[in-house]
């Protein structure tokens, strides 16, 4: 059999258009075509799907399970040359712009405010963040902070920045009002503060201190390091946070560590670069700028 012709990117953002705001002229609005020409595509898109992508009802057009199956197929077909078009436009660009995708409470407790630092040391940078995902487009980083042991597949490098000393936390009004920690067992009596999310568990710490079936009083459990921190401030519980990103409200006394009482994680913040990237010189000066920062915490983060 000969090849089913393939569709036009028109056709294609013309589907997607149609399945977002179900009928022809918003649809014809938002590519910036006219309405006949938008019902000439969905003719010639259904033509080559052989049966009708969409039904008509009164609330607009539905796509039928073909045109279901079209659209999401489309959507990767178009984000995929997005990706392609703006990797090529940044070929074609400065070579010092660097894209970055950071893990939010990252960028907000250490990154961020580090940031007016690299400009004085590097004014030729310019650091740029993505989201990674926007509507249907990905975008992809030239460098991508990550949480972990250091082995994702894809990378051509991958530098551990730090994360791995993690303190066990909470407000000195709570401690005082449940009579403060002296070992590792009065932690039982508190309730806990745990992140969903973050591969840290509450049995590695009790593991770390020798505790056998680790029951705390409460556990109460957040999707956010920032919600978890900002609930530990507020006395409502104990909490296992990376020192690296609780430095100040160590230092200011908003937050404790009794007794000292922590662990060494197999995990912490890694710095990596998808292998399919062109070590491009403002990287590289990123990158090393960013290794010396981290070697500043020194080994105890």
């Amino acid at each position: 059999m000969p090849p089913s012709p393939l569709p036009s990117t028109t056709a294609l953002r013309v589907l997607a258009a149609l399945v977002e705001h179900g009928s022809a002229s918003e649809a014809a609005k938002s590519v910036n075509l006219t309405q006949s020409a938008v019902s000439k595509q969905l003719r010639t898109l259904e033509e080559i799907a052989g049966m009708p992508l969409f039904t008509r009802t009164g609330r607009g057009l539905v796509p039928t399970e073909a045109g279901r199956i079209f659209v999401t197929q489309a959507r990767i077909a178009l984000g995929a040359l997005e990706i392609a078009a703006g990797r090529i436009a940044a070929l074609r660009g400065s070579p010092n712009v660097i894209r970055l995708h950071v893990l939010p409470i990252l960028g907000d407790r250490w990154l961020v405010p580090r940031l007016s630092q690299l400009a004085r040391a590097r004014p030729e940078l310019d650091v740029q963040f993505t989201t990674q995902a926007t509507g249907d487009t990905i975008e992809e980083a030239d460098g991508v902070f990550r949480f972990g042991e250091g082995d994702w597949p894809g990378q051509q490098q991958a530098d551990y920045l730090f994360g791995r000393n993690v303190a066990l936390v909470g407000a000195p009004s709570l401690l005082a009002r449940m009579g403060g920690i002296r070992t590792a067992e009065d932690v039982r009596r508190y309730t806990v503060l745990d992140h969903r999310h973050t591969p840290l568990r509450w049995s590695e710490f009790a593991e770390a201190q020798g505790l056998a079936e680790f029951a705390p009083a409460h556990m109460v459990h957040f999707g956010f390091y920032a919600l978890v921190i900002r609930a530990a401030i507020a006395g409502q519980g104990l909490a296992l946070v990376p020192r690296c990103l609780i430095e100040e409200e160590l230092l200011t006394g908003r937050l404790v560590n009794p007794e000292g009482l922590g662990f060494h994680s197999r995990h912490g913040y890694w710095f990596t670069v998808p292998a399919d990237r062109t070590p491009r010189p403002g990287l590289v000066a990123f990158r090393d700028w960013l290794l010396d920062e981290a070697q500043r915490l020194g080994p105890d983060l």
